[in-house]
């Protein structure tokens, strides 16, 4: 209805080009840019960027998370500092990274990284916490270590938690790329987009967001199969 609703506006001259194009217009820049080149090189580059910063804030706030889910000094040393951090939007940190890393890739990485750290965090210490206390003092009394018994038992136990937060964090992760990508970037699909502002492009624009919207709906996407993969009880239960 939505992309009726587009079309027949951009047919009968109520929406005009330069407010936004149609969705021939959308289709047709969309095979330009792939045909060119251009759409390849800059999905390549976004990936790259997101993937790298979503790599280490989800790594970084799972381990934080474990640590103050399953040790209670290092809640107490921990949590209260990071609860403060989580407190400040990661878009208000771009004018300091900009200072302190440049206006290359590091600027852009640690920013998605920074994003991404903090709902894995949440929920891996809030999944840790729940874990069956019962359940770790049996395994402790059959000799088991605290490095297995984390894999084996903690992690295992919070993986319904630890997948919610690792969707969050994919999430934001696409969000935190496209403030990223502001960054003076001269690649990427933030680039792309900059250079279709300044031409005033709306055809271009529009295929940067779809494409921003795609990105986000196939990591989204990526999380469910994941957890049909390593939790197949819930889809049955489901079914059911």
């Amino acid at each position: 209805m939505v992309l009726l609703a587009w079309y027949a506006a951009s047919a009968t001259g109520l929406l005009t080009d330069d407010l936004l194009a149609s969705p021939g217009a959308v289709l047709q820049a969309l095979g330009e840019l792939w045909s060119s080149g251009q759409l390849g090189d800059a999905l390549t580059v976004s990936l790259g960027r997101a993937g790298t910063g979503l790599l280490i804030g989800a790594s970084t706030g799972l381990a934080l998370g474990v640590l103050t889910g399953f040790s209670r000094i290092g809640e107490e040393l921990v949590d209260s500092t990071v609860q403060l951090l989580r407190t400040i939007p990661f878009l208000s940190l771009v004018p300091l990274f900009m200072v302190w890393f440049g206006i290359g890739e590091t600027a852009r990485v640690v920013l998605i990284a920074v994003a991404t750290s903090f709902p894995m965090y949440v929920s891996a210490s809030g999944g840790v916490r729940n874990t069956d206390r019962k359940l770790i003092e049996a395994m402790r009394s059959f000799g088991m270590g605290r490095a297995a018994l984390v894999r084996e038992v903690v992690l295992p136990g919070a993986l319904p938690a630890l997948l919610s937060g690792l969707r969050l964090s994919m999430t934001l992760s696409v969000i935190a790329l496209i403030a990223a990508e502001e960054i003076n970037s001269t690649a990427g699909i933030g680039y792309l987009m900059s250079t279709a502002q300044e031409y005033s492009r709306t055809d271009v624009l529009t295929v940067c967001i779809l494409v921003y919207a795609l990105i986000g709906l196939i990591a989204d996407g990526l999380v469910r199969l994941l957890e049909r993969l390593l939790m197949p009880w819930r889809t049955q239960g489901a079914q059911r």
